[in-house]
């Protein structure tokens, strides 16, 4: 029985299909019955572009607790690099305004 679970999302990125590497424009995340795993119910992510032929996808079938445990390394993995881009932000600003006092020093 279909589940008419689907989630889809606009995305940006890179993903490999077996002609080679090809632009993403979104992803698709479903819950239905597995097209290829030899399971059940599964969470399928799908990574497509939507304007090249139907081989321009990159598509993993997971069982649900796999899809919850790549939930929970992905929220992880974010935060951490939410952390890292706040960081990087702050040296940048740090050197822009050393910088700019320099400017000034040396204008005086």
């Amino acid at each position: 029985m279909c589940t008419s679970i689907v989630e889809i999302a606009p995305a940006a990125g890179m993903a490999k299909s077996a002609e080679g590497w090809f632009p993403v424009t979104h992803s698709v995340v479903a819950y239905d019955h597995a097209r290829h795993a030899v399971l059940d119910d599964v969470i399928t992510l799908d990574f497509v572009n939507s304007s090249m032929p139907p081989g321009a996808r990159a598509a993993v079938e997971l069982t649900l607790e796999a899809a919850k445990a790549l939930h929970a390394a992905l929220a992880k993995a974010i935060a951490e690099a939410e952390i890292e881009e706040a960081q990087r932000s702050e040296g940048i600003e740090r050197a822009r305004l050393a910088a700019a006092a320099a400017v000034s020093r040396a204008a005086a």
